[in-house]
């Protein structure tokens, strides 16, 4: 299937779905062109068997296929340049398209309040918006300047610039001279108002000075456990075991801290021994 482009990038490129697609200035037609050079009905493109053929239907200025004036039935193919007035068109197969057709169309106006709206228009380079046929963005609203500013796309930053327009130049409801675009932001000439359609851009994440932050303590030495709370290498063993062990250590503790008893019978005839010692000593005397 085939997509119309347009060379002047005045709006979207279009597909070639109808069996019959008529281009002019008559709003009934498939295709409306504002343009001098065109005709009511300028021509129309037919499709038979997955073929496309244009017919030129009388129009003033002709119908031209690769800058050849045709007038019935030309067979058309991708790649193909149509010039219909001063208005040229492109032919474009998107299943063996170049990539570089994609890759330009990466900013749009969108009108979303007053003619033409819903609309789409490809910025590409320099183009002027305004009433006169001159430009590359036509709006007949009566509120606009023939040349009401001037859009420029360099290095995939897209500007507007207000070319002394009677009724201003509106950015996001602020009356600006010229101004950066960024996707989502709308213009306003007039009755106009479009949206900035464009490629994503990151934006780096503004500090809140207000929020809360969060620091890393000190790191302090871990507290020692006490000696009764480390466990042993028996802290598994056999409770009974255990306790059979107190047992006799607290036995041994006893005996070691209490004397041991004299035999009373031994002590006793100790005694009288010694008693009798001191009487035989006193007799000698």
């Amino acid at each position: 299937m085939l997509r119309i482009h347009f060379s002047d990038n005045r709006q979207a490129p279009i597909w070639l779905v109808d069996e019959r697609f008529t281009i002019g200035q008559d709003s009934r037609n498939s295709l409306v062109l504002v343009d001098p050079s065109i005709g009511a009905f300028h021509a129309e493109i037919r499709q038979d068997h997955g073929f496309y053929y244009l017919t030129d239907v009388g129009s003033p200025g002709g119908s031209f296929v690769n800058d050849e004036r045709i007038s019935t039935r030309f067979q058309l193919r991708a790649d193909d340049r149509v010039r219909l007035g001063s208005v040229e068109l492109l032919l474009v197969d998107p299943a063996r398209s170049q990539p570089k057709v994609e890759q330009a169309a990466r900013w749009y106006l969108q009108v979303i309040q007053g003619e033409h709206e819903g609309k789409k228009f490809h910025i590409n380079g320099s183009m002027t918006f305004g009433r006169s046929v001159k430009c590359e963005l036509c709006f007949s609203d009566q509120q606009l300047s023939r040349r009401h500013c001037e859009l420029y796309l360099k290095d995939n930053v897209l500007e507007v610039k207000d070319l002394a327009s009677a009724n201003g130049l509106l950015v996001n409801q602020q009356k600006v001279a010229t101004a950066v675009l960024q996707p989502g932001d709308q213009l306003k000439m007039g009755s106009v108002s479009l949206l900035v359609i464009g490629p994503k851009s990151t934006v780096a994440a503004s500090v809140d000075e207000d929020a809360t932050l969060f620091m890393r303590a000190v790191d302090l030495p871990k507290a020692l456990k006490p000696a009764s709370l480390v466990s042993s290498p028996n802290s598994h063993a056999n409770p009974l075991r255990t306790a059979a062990q107190a047992n006799s250590m607290h036995a041994a503790a006893t005996s070691v801290s209490q004397p041991k008893r004299l035999n009373t019978p031994l002590l006793a005839l100790a005694l009288v021994l010694i008693a009798l010692l001191v009487v035989a000593a006193v007799y000698i005397a």
